[in-house]
């Protein structure tokens, strides 16, 4: 029988009362709950397995000897690879919580792309090659896995929080440029319709690493209230807007080239900046407006009808005087979608870029203490449900955290409850849970089945996939065929 628990909607303080964060924790575990049409019961639990283990996840067995998981481990594995999960009302219940904000009021999104690597798993299909960097200089490899595209939202100031939107799987023959437009319209139009962003409100701010292609994403998503902000290779060559056209010949389309890693290309910068920071020095940033890259029809730019765009942004080029760890650091190359930034934008961007390395610390609290890439898991759908179950746990600990008990260990030092790490409050939400309705039935008597009779060998191999996109070729002519007229 599930357990019924009255929560007040409004807490009072004085005079004034403010909304009490039990409220929208249980509103958002009811709404998940109903997000779950088959095997919701075994799902929640599983779920809530995963925040009450006080240990990093290494099985998916188990969380099925947690308190909070009243089923067996057969009916934790019958939920991951045959429950169903209602990702569009589940999204829509991600957009709907709370979004943090920089201090101008404005949202900013990063996108970023973290792998669930399956080397040794030639059965599951639909891998692709990842690419993962190495310890040592020049030794990235690429293995196979299940990539997936994060959206999510940062934080203002030094934290290990964001607040995970969405996530896709992107499958061996996907283009990537156009799935995560894709995916980035979904989530601002899910931000809309919450009222999260309203006309006139400052534009959205989409943050991204290297490896996209970010003249695209700004020319697809131009009728959308967003900019597009991203790093770009020290080797890569733009171009000036074009001179006046002459008296003779076809007009110029590209100007004088800038070269990033040739500084007789620079002219002198629009704008340079210098902030002192207490972890990196000086920070240097100089800026260069209505820059372009030289498109051509290829790749994304294949189906696009008549010439390419000119896609004009500026150009940061930010050098700090020391890392940690980093005697001589290199220069960082920032390209932003609006061709006039001034000063105040460019202050502004290089920081928030910096923010998007808070993304890093969410994937690695989701691997190495959630386990969300622990499960051997064969099939890709198992996966997919295995990885939003991890999200919505990660949100429900965003959610706890005003009711977060400082557990620290003798050694920690105290913390302020509005600066604990998300694993600290996942080290006491079995007390939180505690004070909470559980919507999940409990589990009903029931018998395991016969299995395979004892001494009996599979018969059913398991087909093998392969890895990476496959090329099609076209059928080649019998030798000795005879030529056709």
């Amino acid at each position: 029988m599930a357990v019924s628990i009255s929560v007040p909607d409004r807490r009072a303080v004085g005079e004034e009362s403010v909304p009490d964060p039990r409220v929208d924790l249980v509103s958002f575990r009811e709404e998940f709950y109903r997000s779950l049409p088959a095997r919701g019961d075994a799902l929640f639990e599983l779920t809530d397995a995963l925040l009450c283990s006080g240990t990093a996840v290494r099985t998916l067995v188990e969380l099925s000897l947690a308190a909070e998981h009243r089923r067996g481990h057969g009916a934790l594995y019958d939920a991951i690879n045959c429950g169903r999960i209602d990702y569009t009302r589940l999204r829509r219940a991600l957009g709907g919580l709370t979004i943090p904000r920089d201090r101008g009021g404005r949202i900013v999104l990063a996108v970023d792309i973290s792998a669930w690597l399956r080397p040794d798993a030639p059965t599951s299909p639909q891998r692709g090659f990842c690419h993962v960097y190495g310890r040592g200089k020049n030794q990235a490899q690429l293995i196979p896995g299940w990539p997936y595209s994060f959206v999510a939202a940062l934080e203002t100031g030094r934290t290990s929080w964001t607040t995970v939107l969405d996530a896709v799987r992107l499958r061996p023959d996907d283009d990537e440029t156009a799935v995560t437009a894709t995916q980035v319209r979904e989530v601002i139009t899910r931000l809309r319709d919450a009222g999260h962003h309203r006309d006139g409100d400052p534009d959205i701010l989409l943050v991204f690493d290297a490896g996209y292609e970010l003249a695209r994403l700004a020319f697809v998503l131009a009728d959308l209230p967003v900019q597009v902000l991203g790093r770009m290779r020290s080797d890569r060559v733009l171009c000036f807007p074009a001179p006046p056209p002459g008296r003779t010949g076809r007009p110029p389309r590209h100007g004088s080239d800038f070269k990033f890693a040739d500084p007789q290309t620079w002219p002198e910068p629009e704008t340079t900046t210098s902030t002192d920071t207490d972890r990196y020095g000086t920070a240097t940033a100089a800026a260069w407006n209505r820059l372009h890259p030289r498109l051509v029809h290829r790749g994304s730019w294949a189906d696009h009808p008549g010439p390419p765009p000119i896609v004009e942004g500026t150009v940061i080029r930010l050098t700090v005087d020391h890392l940690p760890g980093d005697r001589h650091p290199k220069p960082v190359w920032l390209w932003y979608s609006h061709p006039g930034a001034g000063t105040a934008d460019i202050d502004r961007l290089w920081q928030m870029f910096l923010r998007r390395f808070d993304l890093e610390h969410t994937f690695r609290f989701f691997k190495q203490t959630l386990g969300w890439t622990a499960p051997k898991l064969r099939s890709p759908e198992a996966a997919d449900r295995w990885t939003w179950i991890v999200l919505v746990a990660y949100a429900q600990l965003r959610l706890a955290r005003p009711l977060a008990e400082d557990l620290r260990r003798p050694w920690e030092r105290p913390v302020p409850p509005t600066r604990l790490t998300p694993a600290q409050v996942r080290r006491g939400f079995s007390r939180t849970r505690a004070t909470m309705p559980v919507p999940a039935s409990a589990p009903k008597p029931s018998r395991p089945g016969p299995g395979r009779p004892p001494g009996s060998k599979n018969t059913h191999r398991a087909p093998h996939h392969h890895v990476g996109k496959r090329a099609e070729t076209k059928a080649r002519k019998p030798v000795g065929a005879a030529c056709p007229g």
